[in-house]
């Protein structure tokens, strides 16, 4: 295996320097990085992608922007703006666009004659918001999310790095987080939250599809409620 080494001196890549990962490579990655601290994981994609990186966000909280935004300012921030979000999910990003000073690429869906969340709801996420993922990532070599484990049963298999559905390196630095890593790593450094989740929202997506949870043991139990369905398919299979 190449040296993958996590350092903390940064490296400038050009496209033709960046390392191809087998799954090997991967594998070894994905175990050093269970014993690292979330930041560090994140230099390492910097200095291994960028500029060919970026970061997508919900908006549900700013941690990983928080994080991500520290290790490099510039670093591309992609919202998917599906034209169903809450009103406070756009407050939100727009408060964290102005704290941050983002470099924020928004991806604007297309108006449709016909909502699609009524006429085609089985499909209307991966027409909405993968479509848009797609062409985020276009030109990319890796991305980042702030998908965990804990978040669904569905989750807890995710790695911390490993190869997405497109073939790209996908990082997710906050994976092995906690529900309590999260709401202390928000108290302790005054990390922006969509308002929703003091109403009593534990998982926020589109308005249409999305109830305060119907099982309180499920924090994702409120997106697609009474449906056959509990991802809109953004991660893939994890």
């Amino acid at each position: 295996m190449r040296d993958v080494t996590v350092t903390d001196q940064q490296v400038s890549l050009r496209p033709r320097d960046v390392p191809r990962f087998s799954d090997e490579d991967l594998a070894e990655l994905n175990a050093e990085f269970e014993r690292l601290p979330a930041k560090k994981i994140i230099q390492w994609a910097v200095d291994t992608f960028n500029p060919y990186l970026c970061l997508s966000a919900s908006m549900t909280d700013a941690v990983l922007i928080d994080l991500a935004t520290k290790v490099e300012p510039s670093i591309e921030v992609v919202f998917i703006d599906t034209g169903y979000h809450f009103p406070e999910t756009l407050e939100t990003v727009e408060l964290v666009r102005r704290r941050y000073g983002l470099n924020l690429r928004m991806m604007s869906v297309p108006h449709h004659d016909e909502e699609l969340w009524k006429v085609d709801p089985e499909n209307c996420c991966s027409a909405v918001k993968v479509g848009q993922l797609d062409r985020a990532l276009n030109g990319k070599l890796a991305w980042m999310s702030g998908l965990r484990r804990e978040e669904a049963a569905t989750r807890a298999g995710a790695p911390i790095i490993g190869r997405d559905i497109r073939g790209l390196i996908k990082i997710n630095p906050i994976a092995n987080w906690t529900d309590l890593d999260v709401d202390g790593y928000i108290d302790d450094h005054d990390v922006p939250v969509n308002p929703l989740l003091l109403q009593g929202y534990t998982s926020i997506g589109c308005m249409p599809c999305t109830t305060r949870p119907t099982d309180p043991d499920d924090p994702r139990s409120g997106r697609w409620a009474g449906r056959d369905k509990t991802e809109c398919g953004l991660h893939g299979a994890e």
